[in-house]
């Protein structure tokens, strides 16, 4: 039994454009002798469709578009493509999260998602109905076992505190199942694949079935998904794992126990730049943005943003704008200057000297008697924010935003400032985290200035401003909120670890008075296993 595990990427909604993925995917694997496939989960409708699945016309498009992709492929070998299929019975949800098969132009058995998930990004008790029952598909002699993401997440034995009340793999294997083979849209964080190999090689181990998982590939909005679909043989040892980050097709020959295993770089510096590429790329270009710009102020993050941009968009499609006002240094703008050349974009340089004078004029009467301020700083991000918004307009590109997770957890960043833009490339990446992927970076090309990566970071809004005269030391913050925004652990808990109870109570109110401002970020490409987008839930107005 040759099992071709189908790593496309999709996007929302697109059905012909999903369905051309699926059909030239299907393809290419007829041609390497494949007697089944597989394409990941809702590949069809492309993951996660969100509300579309409440338009019924959609769904009923949708199931339109699957017989027609049955009819393409009368020839080819039989296909399971996920896709949202009816529920028939008068109650509960209208909708099963399904992978339905093809074969010989027929759209023929469907089979459910038993587990829905409904925490972090995940929603899907809002759309689906869970399967009573999980279902064998008998082919070429074989029963495969056939279960859809969640499904194979609920091992007892693996997970300290299983988070559902059933495993469907327990149920197959009692049924007779031979193999497991499941259809997956897994978002992606830094660390999650190498987990997600452990906890598959234990389920395997454990029940003795060899199992074919494929994943999903691509940026979604706010997500990324890497791929990496992966096999198992009965022993639990991994014999397949397709490329991670781009498209593929991976055979995997279930009964021999062979596959391939496609090289991969696991350091949390290089899965995140390769997920950031990612989803820069596929965040444009599935919204029809062919060039991106942003601002270059000197600093590391507007400098590892232009990398990312870069490498996503080539770099005769990335524009940097410099905004140096009289409290720039010569160094920052030399710096931005020399980056630019180093990756190969364009730049143009807009001095706002003069139009913070004319801000100053206009506001004196109503200042009067007011000593300056944070107003003032901020009134140079937003004149920032305005022209870089005026770039976007005028030539059509997508405007990113520079500002790194750190920032953005204590609202050390400007509302119609800085923080203007379509998409947050960083948003989820912790400062010190921004240096340690900018000096891996150089290690294989040195693009970014050494002394962009020695200087005090600094907002320069101020004369002789740093960052560290509003905040703590980023290496002690980014402690303290990852304890806090990843972990979801209280001032208590954090401070009994032996963090200054000062300095934590400080930090977390920064944190919670900046929820205003998060509501109304860019979307923010998550890589860390909790981000602020779209599982971040938490209320503006709250009385602690």
């Amino acid at each position: 039994m040759r099992v071709a595990l189908l790593q496309i990427n999709p996007t929302a909604g697109d059905l012909a454009g999903n369905a051309a993925l699926i059909i030239r995917s299907v393809r290419q694997a007829q041609s390497a002798g494949a007697d089944l496939a597989a394409t990941p989960e809702l590949a069809l409708m492309g993951y996660l469709p969100r509300d579309l699945l409440l338009n019924r016309g959609f769904v009923r498009r949708s199931g339109q578009m699957l017989q027609e992709i049955a009819t393409e492929l009368a020839g080819a070998p039989p296909v399971l493509v996920g896709i949202a299929t009816a529920n028939p019975a008068e109650m509960g949800r209208p909708l099963f999260n399904s992978a339905v098969l093809l074969h010989k132009g027929v759209v023929g058995q469907a089979f459910h998602k038993t587990l829905l998930p409904t925490y972090d990004v995940f929603d899907e008790d809002r759309y689906f109905e869970p399967a009573t029952e999980p279902q064998i598909l008998e082919w070429n002699g074989w029963k495969l076992g056939i279960s859809i993401c969640e499904d194979v997440w609920n091992d007892r034995n693996f997970w300290a505190r299983p988070r559902y009340h059933r495993d469907p793999i327990e149920v197959l294997a009692n049924r007779g199942a031979q193999a497991i083979l499941n259809l997956s849209a897994s978002p992606f964080n830094a660390g999650k694949q190498l987990l997600r190999e452990r906890m598959l090689s234990h389920l395997v181990e454990g029940h003795r079935l060899p199992l074919a998982y494929v994943n999903q590939v691509g940026g979604d909005d706010d997500l990324i998904f890497d791929g990496r679909s992966c096999a198992f043989d009965a022993n639990g040892r991994l014999i397949g794992r397709a490329a991670g980050f781009r498209e593929d097709v991976l055979l995997v020959d279930l009964e021999a126990g062979i596959s391939h295993i496609a090289e991969d770089d696991f350091a949390v510096e290089a899965e995140i730049w390769n997920a950031l590429v990612l989803g820069v790329h596929d965040y444009a270009t599935k919204t029809r943005f062919a060039k991106v710009l942003l601002g270059l102020s000197g600093g590391i993050d507007s400098a590892l943003t232009a990398a990312i941009a870069a490498e996503a968009m080539g770099p005769q499609n990335v524009l940097g704008v410099l905004m140096p006002s009289c409290y720039s240094s010569t160094g920052s703008v030399d710096d931005s200057v020399e980056l630019a050349r180093n990756l190969g974009i364009e730049t143009v340089t807009l001095p706002i000297s003069d139009i913070m004078r004319t801000y100053e004029c206009t506001l004196a009467d109503a200042f009067q008697g007011r000593a300056a301020d944070v107003t003032e700083e901020n009134i140079q991000s937003r004149i920032r924010g305005n022209l870089l918004m005026a770039l976007s307009n005028k030539f059509g590109s997508l405007l990113l935003t520079t500002g790194n997770k750190s920032e953005l957890s204590v609202g050390y960043c400007t509302l119609y400032g800085d923080m203007n833009g379509g998409l947050a490339v960083i948003g989820d990446v912790p400062k010190t985290m921004v240096y340690r992927i900018a000096e891996w970076r150089n290690r294989r090309r040195p693009d970014i200035p050494e002394s962009i990566l020695t200087k005090a970071p600094s907002a320069e809004l101020r004369p002789n401003q740093t960052d560290q005269d509003t905040l703590p030391p980023y290496d002690l913050l980014d402690q303290i909120l990852e304890l806090h925004v990843e972990q979801c652990q209280s001032a208590e808990e954090i401070i009994a670890q032996g963090f200054d109870e000062a300095t934590v109570r400080r930090v977390l109110r920064m944190v919670r008075g900046a929820e205003f401002k998060r509501k109304q970020a860019a979307p923010v490409l998550k890589v860390t296993s909790r981000a602020f987008g779209t599982g971040w839930r938490m209320p503006i107005v709250r009385g602690e």
